[in-house]
């Protein structure tokens, strides 16, 4: 078996002295692509001797994220986000996704939108599926308003990255 080369974004060598505890981490809905787009995006990192972070636990309802995985974040020299048509109904993907664009600001950590079957402009907009969970969130959170706010903000500003969308077309 030959040795594998990782692509440039993701080797090791840095211009920074910053030492990463991980190269990617994954942010995804996991009842919406665990078993199968970031399933797969995962394995093929891994076998392409890139060390990712994916949250394998199945998370509880409301609760906040963790230390470690705050850590993950910090520790992580890209972050890669994968938008699916439920990413925005889950607090803790939003959570995670202000964390993320706050290490991009502070930290200069790169971030690679992926749009799984989703409209880029849905996300930067908050319209259709995100729109639908945005409803939902200000209702539930009406003395929160400050963190709706957050995590729309983060998600606009991770819309206007650079994207890779994935979207089903009739085109095929």
């Amino acid at each position: 078996m030959g040795t594998r080369t990782a692509p440039e974004a993701f080797s090791s060598s840095s211009s920074s002295s910053k030492h990463w505890m991980y190269d990617v981490f994954l942010s995804f809905r996991g009842e919406d692509t665990r078993n199968n787009f970031t399933g797969h995006l995962h394995m093929a990192l891994k076998e392409a001797g890139i060390n990712v972070f994916i949250d394998d636990d199945e998370l509880e309802k409301g609760e906040d994220i963790t230390a470690e995985l705050v850590q993950a974040i910090l520790g992580s020299r890209i972050s890669v986000v994968v938008f699916s048509k439920r990413y925005a109904a889950s607090s803790w993907c939003l959570k995670e996704l202000v964390k993320i664009m706050e290490c991009k600001r502070t930290l200069r950590q790169m971030v690679f939108p992926i749009f799984y079957d989703v409209d880029p402009s849905d996300v930067r907009k908050q319209t259709g599926w995100f729109g639908e969970a945005f409803v939902k969130h200000e209702d539930h959170f009406l003395l929160g308003t400050d963190k709706v706010q957050r995590w729309r903000s983060a998600l606009s500003e991770a819309a206007t990255l650079s994207v890779w969308d994935l979207r089903s077309t009739a085109d095929g």
